[in-house]
């Protein structure tokens, strides 16, 4: 098989023919479509000649030859004049005058290089003496590499913006041919001979080169440039950190070559091992990748985020979860998550109280969230000025709105909680969402801002429309209740009317006195079960009314626990004396559907406590169990909906009754739970006390509102018009 020894001709010639053919074509381009008035344009077609002659020479005669080396010479002193009148291009010639005794320093440098061949042709052929002329030539070929790159890095860095655009391309291609010949000719001077592959690359390069130059002369591709995809600049970035650590392991196991013996194959396996172990723990690594990747935007893009990518890859988690298991409130949260790489994420959502409540978790199994996550007065804030928390900043107790005082401390206090992002919907909160810090440590910029408030936005919609379209099934699901329960509110009333016609036929028909006295006892009391069950039914209808008074909250609970005390332990840890308002058959019924629904979830020997508290404005009683809990998920989407339940059979709506009920006398009803841990009901009801002062209040506000001016216009307007 023949290697590159045997090749290295053709690739020569094919190289050099490239690069005059490119050069050629170039230069051609220039005199026909380049700006006649930029002030290169002339040392950039003498470059290009140069270039052209050079590589027909290097094409005819063998590497080293006096005419090769002096076109050489000829082309880099035009590239040198380039540089010069690359600085005038943005009108600086005049005012950098330092930069005219580098110019003329390497162009004297460069014209060393005909003295040294005359020396050598006068000298013959001597080993040493030839030896000495290829070093001082190579240094001095360095030394004119070197000043090109430092001249060219002045010139970039001093550009203005707009000057950049014009210069870019230019600039490149010098950059990059002088970048060429300093590797070149190091390798050169260190090897004591000129690299054959480097040789045989020299002319492709020149080429290159070419094409760059044409670019940049002429003005309508100022703007133009190379935008390389994301993932093309990370693949990139991983190949060169792979080939970077092959070219190491090259290196050093090389270089013990250089020990011999058994001491040297020693330490080249070790090295070896040593060297795969950190591959396999290091290449891998997300640290690794989320650090590339960081670095790489940092450096070579203008903005940190590749909209359209972020965009789809958002739109294709909303619409299907990677895991199939994951609910659309778990998703929403990944989706934002991704965008910043965090790790993971929490989704807040607001009750009917304002107050923040854990809705969904993603990846996030360790932080403790409180069954208030947040007050009523952050929801507020948040809703009013659309303000992405950034933690870090509160941490450090820095205000924007005054959300200081309400940030809170769980979020303070979990280190790796990074920021909250408001999901505003037509100026309304329906969530926030709490990203985790990512694996790479950085802060938060505008451009983080910018993208979150627009996601957030969108997801907000998201959020709402599935809020809307639960709302019209639970709306088509009560429609289809309440027609089936009117037919059997109209069956069971006609069986009392026809009861209680029965009633009054015996009364006057029944000729036996004692059959009659109980035939109406047993008849009335039907009659009085049957209107107290449609009046149970008819709970929720406009006629709705409730007596409420004073009860004793902790004797009623004692007296529910023992009517349990035969089927399953329920015991009364707490009894507080106190006395709250509530209507005792709601209140009872409500209570009994809680703790049925905690007996169901728990094991038959585990108690279910039960615990009467007071804190001077309301009374509390609790309903605590060590059952199976509850998800965040189902506490906060199905547990008060109804038609939904977590029991096998059951009809979901004992939770939803309980509360309505307890709504309707005052009170609330809050739920603490936890999976494979238990539940705790909280019924809070208010004191006569605290409600007699609300009420004088209310009537007070009233009064004043009735006295203000307006209201007085107002009823004027109303008696003239009557």
């Amino acid at each position: 098989m023949m290697g590159f020894a045997g090749l290295e001709p053709y690739v020569m010639q094919v190289s050099y023919l490239i690069g005059a053919v490119l050069s050629a074509g170039a230069g051609l381009w220039i005199a026909r479509f380049g700006d006649r008035e930029r002030p290169d344009r002339g040392a950039v077609l003498a470059a290009l000649t140069m270039t052209v002659i050079w590589c027909v020479l290097s094409m005819t005669f063998q590497p080293g030859e006096p005419a090769i080396e002096l076109a050489a010479t000829g082309r880099n002193l035009a590239l040198i004049a380039m540089i010069f009148r690359l600085f005038a291009a943005d009108g600086r010639d005049e005012s950098l005058k330092p930069t005219r005794p580098v110019i003329v320093s390497l162009a004297l440098v460069q014209l060393m290089q005909p003295v040294l061949l005359f020396v050598d042709a006068q000298a013959g052929y001597i080993p040493q003496v030839a030896q000495i002329i290829f070093e001082v030539g190579t240094v001095l070929n360095m030394l004119v590499a070197i000043g090109a790159l430092v001249l060219l890095h002045n010139l970039y860095a001093g550009a203005a913006a707009s000057s950049r655009k014009i210069i870019r391309w230019s600039w490149i291609g010098l950059a990059g041919i002088f970048a060429y010949d300093l590797n070149y000719f190091t390798v050169a001077y260190l090897g004591g001979e000129y690299p054959a592959i480097l040789v045989a690359l020299r002319g492709a390069i020149a080429g290159v080169v070419a094409v760059l130059l044409a670019l940049g002369a002429n003005s309508a591709n100022a703007h133009l440039q190379f935008r390389p995809s994301r993932a093309v600049t990370f693949q990139t970035l991983s190949l060169l950190v792979i080939g970077s650590y092959l070219l190491v392991m090259v290196l050093v196991t090389r270089s013990l070559a250089l020990l011999g013996g058994d001491f040297a194959r020693a330490s080249q396996v070790v090295f070896v091992v040593l060297a795969g172990v950190s591959a396999i723990l290091w290449l891998p690594s997300e640290r690794l990748r989320g650090w590339l990747r960081v670095t790489a935007i940092k450096h070579l893009f203008q903005h940190r985020y590749d909209y359209r990518e972020e965009w789809l890859r958002f739109t294709r988690t909303i619409g299907r979860g990677s895991n199939a298991n994951a609910t659309f409130h778990e998703r929403a949260v990944k989706a934002v998550a991704d965008i910043t790489d965090s790790p993971a994420g929490l989704l807040l959502v607001p009750n009917e109280e304002a107050q923040l409540e854990l809705s969904a978790r993603w990846n996030w199994a360790t932080i403790e969230v409180p069954a208030s996550a947040g007050d009523y007065a952050l929801s507020g804030l948040l809703e009013q000025h659309n303000h992405i928390l950034d933690l870090d900043e509160a941490r450090a107790a820095i205000d924007h709105h005054g959300e200081l005082k309400h940030v809170p401390e769980w979020l303070c206090e979990a280190e790796d909680a990074w920021a909250v992002v408001p999901l505003i919907h037509f100026d309304r909160l329906v969530g926030t969402i709490v990203l985790a810090r990512p694996r790479i440590e950085r802060g938060l910029d505008w451009e983080d801002f910018d993208l979150l408030r627009v996601v957030g936005q969108q997801l907000a919609s998201y959020l709402a429309e599935q809020a809307g379209q639960q709302a019209l099934m639970d709306a088509s699901r009560f429609d289809e209740f309440n027609r089936r329960m009117a037919f059997v509110m109209h069956d069971i009333k006609n069986l009392a009317s026809q009861i209680s016609l029965l009633s009054g036929n015996a009364q006057k028909h029944a000729d036996n006195p004692d059959f009659r006295a109980d035939m109406l006892v047993t008849l009335r009391n039907s009659s009085e079960k049957l209107n107290a069950l449609l009046a149970r039914l008819s709970r929720y209808g406009p006629g709705q009314s409730q007596e409420v008074r004073e009860i004793d909250l902790a004797r009623l609970a004692g007296d529910i626990a023992d009517r349990f005390k035969g089927g399953h332990p329920v015991s009364l840890m707490r009894a507080d004396p106190v006395q709250v308002l509530a209507d005792v058959e709601s209140l009872e019924q409500a209570l009994i559907h809680l703790i049925q629904n905690a007996v169901d979830a728990s094991k038959p020997d585990d108690q279910v406590f039960l615990s009467v508290s007071s804190d001077g404005l309301a009374g509390q009683i609790d309903v605590i169990d060590s059952g199976s809990g509850m998800s965040p998920e189902f506490v906060r989407s199905s547990l008060f909906k109804p038609f939904v339940s977590s029991k096998q059979g059951g009809f979901g709506i004992g939770a939803f009754e309980a509360r309505e009920m307890i709504k309707a006398m005052g009170g609330r009803v809050n739920v603490e739970s936890r999976e494979d841990v238990g539940t705790r009901f909280s019924i809070t009801l208010p004191v006569p006390e605290a409600a007699k002062l609300l009420s004088k209040r209310s009537d007070a506000a009233q009064e004043l509102d009735a006295a203000s001016p307006q209201s007085q216009n107002q009823k004027s307007i109303r008696e003239e018009v009557a």
